[in-house]
């Protein structure tokens, strides 16, 4: 389950992110995930409150928005959104199509609190 090791990198990136910024607390951990990425993202939650026990940001939320399957067709100069990530080819022309989304694994943005003010 490589989830565990992908929560582990976040959570060790969001506390670093939390250190340099001072006397803050992590609330919330924004992450993108593109449908081929290959990640399970309850998986990855789970995984998340798991390996966050124990650090500073235990407690902290997860929040994952799934990036659909973006393609650019050369023929039709657009890019598309895809429903069926088995089949990458354009959905208006039906022409084979260059993946430009989907692939995302991103740490977007933290919810941080300042701790002093929390007080």
């Amino acid at each position: 389950m490589h989830e565990l090791s992908i929560a582990i990198g976040l959570i060790e990136l969001a506390a670093e992110e939390a250190a340099r910024q001072g006397n803050v607390r992590v609330a919330t951990v924004y992450l993108r995930i593109g449908s081929l990425a290959g990640v399970v993202a309850d998986a990855l939650r789970f995984s998340f409150d798991l390996a966050a026990e124990g650090t500073p940001l235990e407690g902290a939320q997860l929040e994952i928005e799934e990036v659909p399957v973006t393609v650019h067709c050369a023929l039709c100069d657009g890019d598309h959104i895809v429903v069926d990530s088995q089949r990458i080819r354009c959905p208006i022309c039906d022409e084979p199509a260059a993946v430009v989304g989907g692939r995302e694994l991103e740490l977007a943005a933290l919810e941080v609190i300042d701790v002093a003010a929390d007080r």
